[in-house]
């Protein structure tokens, strides 16, 4: 099963990390899909996340948030991205507030109009 992303569709910063990973994750371990999407209000409504700010990573029955989310993505990514991973041996306190300053101002790099062009290969990857 594929670990599933949950993303701000309007967000620069969000639209920039999705891909990141696409590019970086050739064994296409994640799915995608927008929080603000019909499927991304259902996936969040069936977690009970209540975390809104913060890229989500649903796994199985769980999910993570914040830096966490983030570093269990990196887990998966293609060398050297994987080793970023290491940075869970930092307390999470310290991760999440370093997380939360980025995206506390993620707008500032603008909102997306638009969605991106994806390939057929991508376009699978994405959740409607």
């Amino acid at each position: 099963m594929k670990q599933i992303i949950l993303f701000d569709g309007a967000c620069n910063v969000c639209d920039k990390s999705v891909q990141f990973i696409l590019s970086n994750d050739p064994k296409a371990n994640f799915a995608f899909a927008s929080q603000q999407s019909t499927i991304g209000k259902e996936l969040m409504a069936q977690y009970s996340v209540r975390d809104v700010n913060s890229l989500i990573l649903l796994d199985g029955l769980t999910y993570y948030t914040k830096s966490t989310a983030v570093l269990m993505i990196c887990r998966k990514l293609k060398f050297p991205w994987n080793l970023a991973s290491f940075f869970q041996l930092i307390p999470t306190s310290i991760r999440d507030s370093m997380y939360e300053v980025i995206a506390k101002n993620r707008y500032r790099f603008g909102r997306k109009e638009t969605c991106m062009l994806l390939t057929p290969d991508e376009r699978k990857r994405f959740l409607d």
